[in-house]
């Protein structure tokens, strides 16, 4: 396997360093490449193909739908995706959890019906105990409020990590799973079959991702940028040298 940035390709297959988005072209197996549909701008799409399909597959695998009440915790570059697609699969609630309520009326703008600032209400995990039947939890950050998060799963809810925090969870209560027969996941990007799908599904629900465009020869501002949380949802890099290519 080749990851998309700074990984060795084979000997056999011409040698080379992988660029990712960074490239000016890609190499990759055939059943690896997928059709981006003609009602999909491929500015909408690149973000899709790994941040998009993140939060896809867990939401379409666990089964968001008109029976189902969602919540997504984090407002960004992930979470903004996890609203944009529960509220397409015409989920029942889709509730925005995030530490204050600087995104709400973005959040409401996406398809959210319901917001939940955990730093402006301290009793919050009361106030919305049990009332979740699936939670994709966006956020990396290893100090995030789990065993609050937890106490909104409903019976047999699921609470399905995404974000890749670069130290461990942590700890919690098992008895947030044992009474309530819930379940913990996690969920790692998507198999080309399900981004494929995802891109279909975008395509007839008028998926827009919320997007800024930016130009490739500032992506090292870029990425400042976005470490300074900047990012209203997610920068698509345009190479201008291929643009209409």
């Amino acid at each position: 396997m080749v990851n998309a940035y700074a990984m060795p390709y084979p000997e056999h297959q011409g040698g080379g360093i992988s660029y990712g988005g960074y490239a000016d072209y890609v190499r990759a197996p055939a059943h690896f490449c997928i059709r981006i549909p003609d009602a999909l701008a491929s500015t909408d799409a690149a973000p899709m193909l790994c941040a998009g399909v993140t939060v896809f597959s867990p939401l379409r695998r666990y089964g968001a739908g008109p029976a189902t009440r969602v919540g997504i915790v984090g407002v960004g570059g992930l979470g903004h995706f996890g609203i944009l697609f529960a509220a397409a699969l015409g989920a029942r609630e889709v509730v925005a959890i995030s530490r204050t309520s600087a995104k709400r009326a973005d959040a409401l703008a996406m398809g959210a019906t319901g917001f939940v600032a955990t730093d402006e209400d301290p009793r919050w995990p009361d106030t919305h105990r049990a009332s979740l039947d699936l939670i994709v939890c966006t956020v990396s950050d290893p100090r995030m409020p789990l065993n609050g998060y937890l106490a909104l799963l409903a019976h047999g809810a699921i609470f399905v990590q995404v974000g890749s925090p670069e130290g461990d969870l942590p700890s919690f209560s098992p008895f947030a799973f044992i009474t309530k027969d819930a379940k913990l996941a996690g969920s790692c990007i998507g198999p080309p079959w399900e981004i494929e799908e995802m891109l279909r599904f975008a395509a007839e629900k008028n998926v827009k991702p919320w997007i800024q465009l930016r130009s490739l020869k500032d992506a090292n501002q870029v990425v400042v940028d976005m470490e300074k949380g900047r990012a209203r949802y997610r920068y698509v890099l345009v190479n201008e040298k291929h643009a209409n290519a």
